[in-house]
């Protein structure tokens, strides 16, 4: 059971109304974890600000993007942001197979994106920290300064949405991915 009540664009927060509907109009409908951060106005902020800033800004691919999203996902044990990503992984042309594979830490079939899931994995799972080799064969598989940079934030965002699911107890409401 959630801990924070699911809002809809009619019950929301009037602060958290314009951002709920936007994610409403993008997934075809509220989804719970937009329904719960709308409960709290800053915490939805911060999210769609960290988004927008991606958006913007950010250089990844949809499917690099997705890939790193489903191995933090897989770091952190979150199963609904695991099942949102595989969605997500699928439209921007992984597999469903290459999906499970990434939540597995396996080979993706790219020695350039497994070299930088193997760094967004360790900035997940060692509270940030990387080891110099795993740095090094990310850079040597052709990833620049500026991208491993960039794969910080992405990183980032992926653990606020996965610590607060886990910590709201966020109900699946979108297909369970395969393999979970």
């Amino acid at each position: 059971m959630p801990r924070l009540p699911v809002h809809t664009t009619e019950t929301a927060p009037a602060a958290t109304t314009e951002t709920l509907q936007h994610y409403a109009e993008m997934f075809g409908k509220v989804l719970n974890i937009y329904g719960e951060m709308a409960h709290v106005p800053i915490v939805l902020d911060v999210y769609h600000s960290i988004q927008q800033n991606i958006t913007r800004s950010g250089t990844f691919d949809a499917d690099v993007k997705e890939a790193i999203a489903l191995a933090v996902g897989a770091v952190d044990d979150c199963a609904y942001c695991q099942s949102a990503h595989t969605g997500g992984a699928t439209q921007a042309g992984w597999s469903t197979d290459q999906t499970i594979a990434i939540r597995a830490g396996e080979t993706t079939g790219s020695t350039k994106i497994d070299a930088l899931l193997a760094v967004a994995r360790e900035i997940a799972g060692n509270i940030g920290v990387v080891e110099e080799t795993t740095w090094e064969a990310a850079r040597e598989a052709g990833w620049s300064d500026q991208e491993l940079g960039e794969l910080f934030v992405h990183v980032i965002l992926n653990l606020y949405t996965n610590y607060f699911n886990h910590y709201v107890g966020t109900e699946l409401d979108i297909p369970k991915a395969s393999g979970l």
